[in-house]
């Protein structure tokens, strides 16, 4: 490991829960001019926790993987603090894909789950854009499919994959926010990009980024090959289709129904389903 390389301090968020796992990992980079990586939900005593372990140097930079609720609402309370600026892909509508653009645009009015609506980055990063000081180095990788601004950002063969990649569960896709093949484009690309370790905003670092990745791929394959079967069986909204394929409990039927539509949606695309009128949370989708 390079001195570009240091495993960061950890400063776990206390937001703890069924999706968040143990709570929102928040990042620092450097020895005594830090990165922050996903400062985490609106919390004084997050804030704190952050501002102590940056007691021995100076907060420079504010990097936030996506604008979901327990990622970047912090931002702004901790650039107000330190004076860093807040970089970030684009506010919380950018990055949206063409297909997920289409069935807004066509009325679609679902999704919106813990989205940071007034987030605003004061600097945008490209994809490929790499921010340096002579302490750390992170080059930004546009990778949506769990949200469209998100971005994972790499420092050596160390990937901060947001909540693209989970090591404890696959990651919530709810349209129009998340797009399944943005998704699966994505996981390619963190493929192709060969990590050595992954570092995810939620839950331990993934020590072997190819096995989970591929894991993860047929994980969401498979649930491709449940959604086609209940089709064949009965047509269905992605609620009912969600109740017959998961296994889960009431607080999750929601986050599971939404994953389920997000696949429905790219059958959609793909001509393999069909649905009644535009998409809404009720539209009934039928094998073709």
């Amino acid at each position: 490991m390079t001195a570009l390389e240091k495993a960061p301090r950890v400063i776990l968020a206390p937001n703890p829960s069924p999706l968040t796992g143990p709570g929102t990992n928040t990042f620092l980079l450097g020895d005594r001019e830090f990165a922050v990586i996903d400062p985490g939900p609106d919390l004084p005593e997050h804030l704190d926790a952050i501002l102590a372990a940056a007691a021995d140097g100076r907060i420079t930079h504010i990097f936030v993987t996506h604008s979901h609720l327990d990622h970047s609402p912090l931002a702004r309370p901790l650039a107000h603090v330190t004076g860093a600026p807040v970089l970030a892909f684009g506010p919380s509508g950018a990055g949206r894909s063409p297909a997920m653009s289409r069935i807004v645009a066509a009325g679609y009015a679902g999704g919106g789950e813990g989205v940071d609506a007034a987030f605003t980055p004061d600097i945008l990063l490209a994809d490929g854009e790499t921010v340096a000081t002579g302490e750390w180095s992170l080059t930004a990788r546009h990778t949506p499919g769990h949200f469209g601004n998100h971005l994972s950002f790499q420092q050596g063969s160390d990937i901060f994959c947001g909540d693209l990649v989970l090591g404890w569960s696959s990651t919530l896709i709810s349209p129009p926010d998340g797009d399944l093949t943005d998704y699966f484009r994505s996981m390619a690309r963190l493929q192709c990009l060969g990590a050595a370790r992954l570092y995810p905003a939620h839950g331990a670092p993934i020590e072997a980024p190819a096995a989970r990745l591929a894991e993860l791929v047929a994980h969401r394959r498979d649930r491709t090959r449940q959604i086609l079967e209940a089709l064949a069986s009965a047509p269905g909204n992605a609620r009912e289709l969600a109740a017959r394929i998961y296994d889960v409990g009431p607080t999750l039927i929601h986050a599971a129904s939404r994953n389920v539509l997000a696949h429905l949606i790219a059958l959609d695309e793909l001509g393999a389903v069909r649905h009644d009128d535009e998409i809404s949370e009720d539209s009934r989708f039928y094998l073709k």
